[in-house]
């Protein structure tokens, strides 16, 4: 049995084109894996640790090999706990809207929580950094308003899925699968709709090999 975490950086719910579309990709995994737990992570309801004051500063205790005050003890336990509900899973989808180009700022402080040396990186004089998540397949689902596709001026635009693959890849993840909405705002709410409509199709197809 594997254990399937759905990440929802959207605070619009159903109306959330990217949830939409990762919602449908959830109900098709569950009709092909039934016995597989699905964990759903929403970064706008959750309450995550600031990684901030004490917290910076644990980080920096660890790396320089000294030891913890009790406030930074405590501070670094919240860090470690979003770390481990992380690396506890098998697989991963990851619901995304572009936010003023890149990404919402709940999401963000979510990888800075994630992103440790020693938990979801190592670096060595020799190797360099490497990534310690690996071997587990992520889904990511984007939706912008309008359209940022490759080889087009509105590429240079899109600092949402260059910064979410270039950070999932640098803490080990290969297997990283794209589906993206757009747009869902510039055509209109019709051709919002058949944005979406085509890109549920290809979230169910997905997940009978994910």
């Amino acid at each position: 049995m594997s254990k399937l975490l759905y990440i929802q950086a959207s605070p619009r719910g159903e109306r959330s084109k990217s949830n939409t579309v990762a919602n449908a990709f959830v109900e098709a995994y569950k009709q092909v894996h039934p016995q597989d737990s699905i964990e759903k992570l929403n970064l706008f309801s959750t309450n995550l640790p600031a990684f901030d004051g004490f917290a910076v500063q644990a980080k920096y205790t660890i790396m320089h090999g000294k030891s913890h005050s009790d406030e930074e003890l405590a501070a670094w336990k919240a860090v470690e706990k979003v770390i481990e509900q992380f690396k506890s899973a098998d697989k991963y989808v990851l619901s995304v809207p572009m936010w003023n180009f890149s990404i919402p700022y709940r999401l963000k402080q979510y990888i800075d929580i994630l992103v440790q040396p020693g938990y979801t990186f190592s670096f060595d004089a020799e190797k360099g950094y490497q990534g310690l998540v690996k071997d587990k397949p992520l889904l990511v689902v984007y939706a912008r308003g309008s359209e940022y596709k490759k080889g087009t001026e509105g590429e240079s635009f899109d600092l949402q899925s260059k910064y979410v693959e270039m950070i999932l890849g640098f803490i080990g993840f290969t297997d990283i699968k794209t589906i993206v909405v757009e747009p869902t705002l510039q055509g209109g709410p019709d051709i919002a709709q058949q944005k979406v409509d085509a890109a549920i199709g290809k979230a169910e197809q997905l997940a009978l090999s994910f």
